[in-house]
């Protein structure tokens, strides 16, 4: 990460928090102890942030995602640790030939449950049993090597 990576997504989140009406420029507006309650994040880290001392975490970009509304991939992008391709959309991914051999990436266009799960943030350690039991609930068409996880 450079010192530009930093500035760039910084201001690109502080923009974001004021256009969701976050009052970040006042001492005494709240919007930065606001969006940490909201996000569930330390407010020392939105602050680092917005003062473009140090890049957030994993796990607070991902929380600082779902409250702001914007998608964990752009957040990631935005912040100059992985590129697009790294990220690239699976649905872009069923277009080549052989996609889906043993990938868990469908090729109908339907999202796999890895997919979903990941979607939905569900933890690792979890996806396993996510997969588990929405297969219960799909169609028997569904279950044949939908899955994505080898459940």
């Amino acid at each position: 990460m450079t010192s530009q990576d930093l500035e760039a997504f910084a201001g690109w989140v502080e923009d974001l928090m004021r256009h969701r009406g976050y009052d970040i420029d006042s001492p005494r507006g709240g919007g930065r102890s606001r969006i940490a309650d909201e996000a569930g994040v330390h407010r020392a880290a939105v602050t680092r942030l917005l003062q473009r001392q140090s890049m957030p975490d994993l796990e607070t970009t991902r929380r600082l995602a779902r409250a702001l509304g914007v998608p964990v991939r752009d957040m990631l992008i935005r912040s100059g640790r992985l590129t697009a391709e790294e990220l690239a959309d699976p649905r872009e991914r069923t277009a080549g030939a052989g996609a889906g051999a043993g990938t868990g990436v469908r090729t109908d266009g339907r999202p796999s449950l890895e997919e979903v799960a990941d979607l939905l943030g569900v933890p690792a350690d979890r996806r396993e049993m996510f997969a588990r039991v929405v297969q219960q609930f799909l169609p028997d068409e569904g279950r044949a090597g939908g899955g994505g996880t080898g459940a």
